[in-house]
């Protein structure tokens, strides 16, 4: 990766050479809503009765139809923006919409994703929106039980499968983060729970409550690791950003700490071209149907870390942050540290 130096005109630079790719186009949102809705209301009901069939086909089409639930997540999460649509109007009420489809409710989770694009990378300011990373020293002056808390925290079966469970079923149903004061933000929580519970009970009633589980829950499983894997890999990576507040970046947060994820052409579609974050942490009112023209057009947005599918699984072990060496590294890399510490000290490893 090339590390950028961030000059005084940073803001100006930037704000003029990404302005022609924020302008909203309705017709191309409209075309996508349509494009991803539809096909996901009709394999959810090919799911169905695929039942009477086979579960194995079931299972077999709840992986593209967990992609496209992805997709409508991307479409949310531009109206949460303020991108999607050229209407505020609209983008509320869309967002309103999908966060009901979602399980997430709209302005709560905007204003929390507002909150990681502003501290993203900012040591001093983690908080809502962020995979919970702590430093080494901060591992190393922790107890036994935040430790293991944090090991336990950052393992993949607890970040891909329980993560999103307790993230979608449990904590936005009830997000006892939010303070008191965002009113807005708990009565989408409140609208988005009735909706929730009208759409599940009328299911129930309709097509029955183990049918209803049956299709929903495999999409509910993939999609909710797919997302997490997204937004934890679009910052999870050896020479990602951090820095202390006094010497925090916005914009070199959002090129340096922002991955380029280079999928293939269909991953992503059914991801909304996400996967060219740093695009999006430098403007986020850039639509997602103009990030990958953006960053084929601005040459300075191609020099960033580009990881491949291969290449991003290794990230998996990568737990915190090395504030001396810049870098993210593993709990197997800090053992071997302390090793090599402790023999340079004359003790026995351990000691």
């Amino acid at each position: 990766m090339t590390r950028h130096q961030s000059p005084p005109s940073a803001a100006a630079h930037w704000n003029r050479v990404l302005a022609p790719y924020k302008t909203p186009n309705t017709r191309r949102a409209l075309f996508q809503v349509l494009d991803t809705a539809i096909p996901f209301v009709g394999l959810w009901v090919l799911m169905l009765a695929s039942l009477k069939v086979s579960y194995a086909l079931t299972l077999v089409l709840a992986v593209p139809t967990a992609g496209l639930l992805v997709r409508l997540f991307i479409i949310q999460h531009d109206c949460g923006h303020g991108s999607f649509f050229r209407s505020p109007r609209a983008n509320h009420a869309l967002g309103f919409v999908l966060g009901v489809v979602t399980f997430t409710p709209y302005r709560y989770w905007r204003r929390t994703h507002a909150i990681h694009h502003a501290t993203s990378g900012n040591l001093d300011r983690r908080e809502l929106g962020d995979v919970r990373t702590l430093t080494v020293g901060e591992y190393r002056e922790a107890g036994p039980w935040r430790r293991l808390s944090y090991r336990l925290y950052r393992h993949p079966v607890v970040l891909l499968v329980l993560g999103p469970a307790w993230q979608f079923l449990i904590k936005h149903r009830l997000p006892f983060d939010a303070p008191r004061a965002w009113k807005a933000e708990w009565a989408s929580v409140l609208w988005t729970n009735l909706a929730l519970a009208a759409i599940v009970v009328t299911l129930a009633a309709t097509i029955g409550f183990g049918p209803f589980l049956l299709v929903w829950a495999p999409i509910f499983v993939l999609s909710g690791a797919a997302g997490v894997w997204l937004f934890y890999i679009q910052h999870q990576f050896e020479d990602t950003y951090w820095e202390r507040q006094k010497n925090w970046d916005f914009h070199l947060a959002g090129i340096q700490g922002s991955s380029f994820y280079d999928l293939p052409a269909i991953a992503h579609w059914f991801t909304g071209n996400i996967g060219y974050h740093h695009v999006h942490h430098l403007s986020s009112k850039i639509p997602n149907y103009n990030l990958r023209r953006c960053m084929t057009e601005v040459p300075d947005l191609q020099h960033v870390t580009r990881l491949t599918f291969r290449e991003s699984l290794s990230c998996l072990h990568l737990t915190l942050w090395d504030e001396a060496g810049g870098r993210l590294i593993g709990f197997r890399d800090l053992r071997n540290a302390a090793t090599r510490e402790a023999l340079e000290a004359g003790r026995s490893p351990g000691e």
